[in-house]
């Protein structure tokens, strides 16, 4: 018998509320472990809990990525989440002005809830003639494996979807269909527990790594929702990484 990770030791829990949930009327709280997220893929080994990014955290995290500077403004760039879950880093991304947000969900029940958020989500800001206009949206159900990378230049997040070995494979991915096109991917990794797999990537780049931290209604909201699991706290913060696709050719030379 395998043994038992940390992960394994999560509890699902749908409460408490996020204060994002309760402005807007969606729902991407509650944290789902990886054996609720179970689909019969061979990869259900290597998936991890579903649980919100922190609004503030994915935020600041974007602000620095657009200070390293990228290669081209924002409104080039596709906004791609691997593991959307039930879609709170789409939502969030949709208000700054990318050219697209897409999100990539293996599971039925998260993609279908996931779906309903989006759906309420521009229904509301199609209401409000004060809201700012959001970027397009499109969820698909499908392998983050079997995924065409748009043709745009893309800023790929990963919070933590899934561990080493499918990761490895998402990197491969990224560079058979990248390999002509160095420096229009980068990479936000939060909760950046297999950051060592990109350092020793011969194909990408860090740009900036650190912790990030949430603001103080995120923070109250981590604390009571990690409070009802046994073996986590609450730091307040994410350790983050952010990445560049700079092409074997590039780590060579240098």
């Amino acid at each position: 018998m395998p043994p038992r990770r940390p992960r394994d030791l999560l509890k699902a829990t749908d409460h408490p509320i996020h204060p994002f949930d309760q402005m807007h009327g969606v729902d991407t709280s509650g944290l789902v472990p990886a054996g609720h997220l179970v689909t019969g893929h061979p990869n259900d080994a290597h998936v991890t809990a579903y649980y919100g990014i922190a609004p503030s955290i994915l935020r600041t995290l974007i602000s620095r990525w657009r200070e390293s500077p990228p290669p081209e403004p924002i409104s080039q760039y596709s906004f791609v989440d691997i593991g959307a879950g039930k879609g709170r880093a789409m939502l969030v991304a949709s208000e700054l002005p990318f050219r697209q947000i897409i999100g990539i969900e293996l599971n039925p029940g998260m993609a279908r809830t996931a779906q309903k958020n989006l759906d309420h989500w521009l229904a509301i800001h199609s209401a409000d003639p004060t809201a700012n206009p959001i970027a397009p949206i499109l969820l698909l159900e499908q392998d983050a494996l079997e995924f065409h990378f748009p043709v745009t230049p893309t800023l790929l997040f990963l919070f933590h979807p899934f561990e080493a070995p499918v990761l490895k494979a998402l990197l491969r991915r990224i560079e058979t269909q990248y390999a002509n096109r160095p420096n229009l991917l980068d990479l936000l990794y939060v909760n950046a527990e297999c950051a060592d797999v990109l350092d020793r990537s011969p194909a990408f780049t860090r740009l900036w790594s650190g912790p990030v931290p949430m603001s103080p209604d995120d923070h109250a909201a981590d604390l009571e929702a990690i409070a009802q699991q046994e073996e986590y706290g609450s730091t307040g913060d994410e350790q983050c990484a952010i990445y560049r696709y700079t092409g074997r050719a590039a780590k060579q030379k240098s």
